[in-house]
């Protein structure tokens, strides 16, 4: 564990925003990076009455923007909790959050994940998927309540 990461997968939700702060102090007790991610899935267009309000690449462009600036705001504030020398690397999957997570979790020391999330942006921390990443993982599952 002392020479791998803890991955922590967010939604954004106030659940994994908790759970976030047991990935920092994990990281402060292991002397670790911390790698957060963040799993979108393709955009949809909204259609009313077979008109196409938003074409997907508008709303591919305003995902990414929002996503981006969220995920910055999450660096700067995890920082402050974080021993000096650690860092936290963001990391942007596109996919099922399922598979992009055990992919990403493939050379950490340790997943710290929310036991569920909301239904928000990525709509992707349900109760499934964490029982399928505490399943699934090669590696240790921290699961935060």
């Amino acid at each position: 564990m002392r020479t791998q990461e803890v991955l922590c997968p967010t939604d954004f939700s106030s659940t994994a925003a908790h759970a976030l702060k047991y990935a920092v102090e994990m990281a402060n007790l292991y002397h670790v990076d911390i790698r957060l991610l963040h799993v979108t899935s393709p955009a949809r267009g909204a259609h009313c009455y077979g008109i196409a309000v938003d074409i997907p690449a508008t709303l591919e462009n305003e995902l990414q923007a929002f996503v981006d600036a969220k995920m910055q705001s999450i660096q700067q504030e995890m920082q402050q909790g974080l021993t000096e020398g650690l860092n936290i690397k963001l990391v942007v999957r596109h996919g099922d959050a399922i598979d992009e997570i055990l992919a990403e979790a493939v050379d950490v020391g340790m997943v710290v994940i929310a036991s569920h999330g909301s239904s928000g942006l990525a709509d992707f921390l349900k109760p499934h998927v964490t029982q399928d990443i505490v399943k699934y993982a090669k590696c240790p599952v921290l699961v935060v309540k």
